[in-house]
């Protein structure tokens, strides 16, 4: 939990140097607030997913981006990763797994999950919604085989309500925050990257000393299992962020205005 802290409070240093020190930097015809003209495109799935209820219009807005500079560079640096890291691994895993078992991995990571799910509904005072994804974790976790498979929805119709500490603090009416772009991990804002410290508290895959309810104890279990989730869902992910990268044309931009859209969204349901 250090290490994630110190991680998280050095991220806001850099941010906070570039962002004051973007004007001395050749972006052209940039100010730190800009007009977008942005088609939100709706063919996106997973993390993308939640953009398929958008309209397809275009939208012009006012966005306040102090870091809009770090943000370019490390949007771009994340994209050569992608491209020449993640994409070859990726054409790899996909190769030696079929879609099926890389479905059951992602559902059996979004159930071990639950006790974050649990706790940011009951702290918005969505009861309700508490109550299904307790069921849903009870039902997945003993029928559908520990989360590999998704009883609770197929056969239950229980739909899920994944609530994180963000959107808690979104529903307070906590403003987002400048947008800031994380190493590897992608878009976030200042509110986001702050609520992964009490997400990782309540999270199974800690390393810690938590080792009586987690399902890792040293940091090595935890980054071997971080980097399998982070793999498993880029394979199920990866065709829409192509995809996204040949609509944008401007694709920082883009990637921020879909960010933002879609956590403005799950804060509204």
């Amino acid at each position: 939990m250090q290490i994630l802290f110190k991680f998280i409070l050095l991220t806001y240093i850099i941010v906070n140097f570039l962002g004051c020190s973007s004007s001395d930097l050749n972006v052209p015809n940039e100010d730190t607030t800009i007009k977008l003209n942005i088609d939100v495109d709706e063919d996106a799935s997973d993390e993308f997913s939640d953009f398929d209820d958008f309209e397809e219009e275009t939208k012009t807005k006012e966005v306040y981006d102090p870091f809009i500079a770090y943000n370019r560079t490390m949007t771009g640096f994340n994209d050569d990763v992608f491209e020449h890291v993640f994409t070859p691994i990726n054409k790899g895993y996909k190769f030696i797994t079929t879609e099926e078992i890389r479905s059951s991995i992602n559902k059996f990571f979004k159930n071990i999950y639950y006790p974050m799910h649990l706790i940011n509904n009951l702290f918005q005072g969505k009861f309700g919604y508490a109550m299904i994804e307790t069921g849903r974790f009870i039902v997945n976790s003993t029928v559908g085989l520990l989360g590999f498979f998704d009883p609770a929805k197929s056969q239950l119709g229980w739909e899920p309500h994944r609530e994180d500490f963000g959107q808690t603090l979104g529903f307070y009416g906590v403003s987002p925050g400048p947008h800031i772009v994380i190493p590897i991990f992608g878009p976030s804002n200042l509110r986001d990257l702050l609520s992964i410290i009490p997400d990782a508290a309540v999270s199974p895959v800690d390393y810690t000393g938590r080792s009586w309810w987690t399902i890792t104890d040293t940091y090595f279990e935890y980054l071997s299992i971080k980097t399998v989730e982070k793999f498993n869902d880029m394979s199920l992910n990866s065709k829409q962020y192509e995809d996204v990268r040949k609509d944008a044309v401007d694709l920082y931009p883009y990637l921020r205005d879909m960010y933002e859209q879609k956590r403005a969204k799950e804060i509204e349901e």
